[in-house]
């Protein structure tokens, strides 16, 4: 086990304490500063920070190969020249290096670096791809924080956490249909025992200890409103991974995540904040205000910074360092945390359907990232 896959599996722990933390802290802001709109596009736009930041990596990553590179070239001159003493062909290549003088053999190591490099750089994209795809994901990761956040207002941290869950199973959906997945009968299986759980957890009874009976019927109503917001999230979230796969690649390594991010960054940050005006049109997002407390600037923006610019980005890198299998399992450890949060937070309780269905979304979940494992053990 590598020092980095123990590292991702490190911050696969950190982003799943950090979604649920920000998840209580983002619903306590609401009970101030309902507007989970201003959130979202905070929380989106100041992921621009992350280009300046990949720029600077860039430019000292290129000024420390050129130092090695001559560094490397002067050493191998020299090693060639000792070499040289006696007569050293390439059967490869068919080439008498001790033949080729100071200048050529200098050329010839600078042909074949050249040709590795090149090999190298064969799948990455350029900046102008990048830019392309940060253009088009903007958009579905901008609703798909929306939906979450509006979830998160309508609704408790666990069932947004139970319904965005899901998102494992849409992946599957849409990586079928868009070719970088296939389909067999243990992930059909895995698809209705999610499904089920959803249904469960969504009909399901979950109360606080200082709920009012008055209050009982509009919360029940708030709640389904926010379960759908919290459902449609797993939907578009699990477009944006499929869509992220495809343009990255398996293990990233055709597009550099903390740009791409960055970009993502700037598109929500400059295109589109006028999505507040049919919002509020359509009844979906209360008339737009400034939080009227220096305290409550200060909350907000400290967690756009941790929950989403700094998670968002440990996600990538636990996805890269580990496997897609092994982060999106873990991810799931927000099921038991949040509700526990929420019991230990807001003394929460749970019917028994609830907590059943819990259980079911879990079970689905772990079954659909496990199928191929499952359907070649039982030949299906």
């Amino acid at each position: 086990m590598s020092w980095k896959y123990k590292a991702g599996l490190f911050l696969i722990g950190t982003v799943v304490v950090i979604w649920v933390t920000s998840a209580e802290v983002t619903q306590d802001i609401f009970t101030d500063y309902k507007q989970p709109f201003a959130i979202t596009y905070l929380g989106a736009s100041l992921m621009v920070i992350y280009l300046p930041l990949s720029f600077l990596k860039d430019w000292f990553c290129a000024l420390m190969r050129k130092s090695k590179s001559r560094n490397g070239i002067s050493d191998q001159k020299g090693m060639l020249e000792m070499e040289s003493l006696t007569p050293l062909n390439r059967k490869d290549s068919g080439i008498d290096i001790s033949s080729l003088k100071g200048e050529e053999t200098v050329v010839l190591i600078k042909e074949i670096q050249i040709n590795g490099d090149l090999k190298e750089k064969s799948e990455i994209v350029s900046t102008k791809e990048i830019v392309k795809y940060g253009f088009y994901l903007a958009p579905l990761w901008f609703i798909t924080e929306y939906l979450s956040n509006a979830a998160l207002l309508r609704t408790s941290v666990a069932s947004t956490t139970v319904l965005s869950s899901t998102s494992g199973l849409f992946t599957l959906f849409f990586g079928v249909f868009l070719g970088q997945d296939s389909i067999n009968l243990a992930k059909i299986v895995s698809v209705f025992v999610c499904m089920g759980g959803v249904v469960m957890t969504t009909f399901g009874k979950t109360w606080a200890s200082d709920d009012s009976q008055s209050d009982l019927s509009s919360s029940n109503e708030r709640t389904l409103v926010g379960d759908l917001f919290g459902l449609l999230s797993a939907v578009t979230y699990g477009l944006f991974t499929v869509l992220l796969k495809k343009f990255a690649g398996d293990e990233g390594e055709r597009v550099d995540v903390q740009k791409l991010f960055g970009y993502i960054g700037l598109f929500s940050l400059f295109a589109l904040w006028w999505l507040v005006w049919p919002l509020t049109a359509l009844g979906l997002e209360p008339k737009f205000t400034i939080p009227h407390s220096a305290k409550v600037d200060e909350v907000v923006l400290a967690n756009g910074l941790i929950g989403s610019v700094l998670s968002d980005y440990f996600w990538a890198l636990s996805v890269v360092w580990t496997t897609p299998l092994v982060a999106t399992l873990g991810m799931s450890l927000t099921i038991p945390l949040a509700m526990m949060a929420d019991m230990i937070i807001h003394g929460r309780h749970y019917s028994a359907v609830y907590i059943l269905g819990s259980v079911q979304v879990f079970a689905g979940f772990v079954l659909a990232n496990l199928a191929d494992r499952v359907s070649r053990f039982f030949g299906l």
